[in-house]
């Protein structure tokens, strides 16, 4: 296996685990954390380095019009929007916000399963 491919594959999935835990244990504690921004902005920058890795390894241009790019770049900027809104809540220290914040959170998780889990199936048919 190709040292590029192995390490997209780690990062890709470290920023699984990290996005994960921050989104969940959210959701569990229906109240958004200090921590959970921490899970959040460290789940993002494995995505984007993973990502980064990944481009390095494609042989096709980078097309919007191909679905796994277009849900890849979608998730990416849900992301990044989710952890700065986060960020915000969490500095302005609204209560009502933190603990309405997880309705959002789940949602841009699961958007950012789709490519996670279709890379994993173009990764398996090549």
């Amino acid at each position: 296996m190709n040292n590029l491919i192995l390490i997209s594959s780690i990062l890709i999935t470290f920023a699984l685990v990290f996005y994960s835990l921050g989104v969940w244990a959210e959701r569990i504690s229906r109240y958004l954390k200090k921590w959970h921004l921490i899970a959040f902005w460290t789940g993002f920058s494995f995505d984007v380095s993973g990502t980064y890795a990944m481009r390095l390894i494609s042989e096709n241009p980078f097309n919007l019009l191909d679905f796994h790019t277009l849900t890849g770049q979608l998730a990416l900027w849900l992301m990044l929007a989710h952890a700065i809104w986060a960020s915000i809540v969490v500095a302005k220290r609204n209560e009502l916000m933190r603990k309405k914040f997880h309705r959002y959170s789940i949602f841009v998780w699961l958007v950012w399963l789709i490519p996670y889990f279709g890379g994993m199936f173009l990764g398996m048919n090549q």
